[in-house]
């Protein structure tokens, strides 16, 4: 029996057309292994977003929280200032401790 093209002694079923179907599971199956490393790189990196943007929001919560306490320290400040006599002493230790509450150093 002759090949598809003609040729003598080679016949269809021969292994020609099952190698190429091996061939073909082989790169499916590279195909699939190379999928699913993407994919789990995928999922690492989804996963550290999730975990920056958690913490970020916690920053910003913490900030928006100090801020708040700060300003609630500024008004608390001015409001003993404007009950306190007008002397520079009491400015000036008011001054002091917010820079100890800051963190600030001068």
């Amino acid at each position: 029996m002759s090949g598809p093209n003609g040729d003598p002694n080679i016949s269809i079923d021969h292994g020609i057309i099952n190698d190429e179907d091996d061939l073909e599971e082989e790169e499916f199956e590279s195909i699939n292994s190379m999928l699913d490393q993407i994919n789990s790189y995928l999922d690492d990196l989804e996963d550290r977003n999730d975990s920056l943007n958690g913490k970020l929001h916690e920053l910003m919560e913490s900030n928006t929280q100090a801020r708040l306490e700060f300003r609630a320290q500024l008004l608390g400040s001015q409001t003993q200032e404007e009950q306190s006599p007008a002397d520079g002493d009491s400015s000036s230790t008011s001054q002091e401790d917010l820079n100890k509450d800051t963190g600030d150093c001068k």
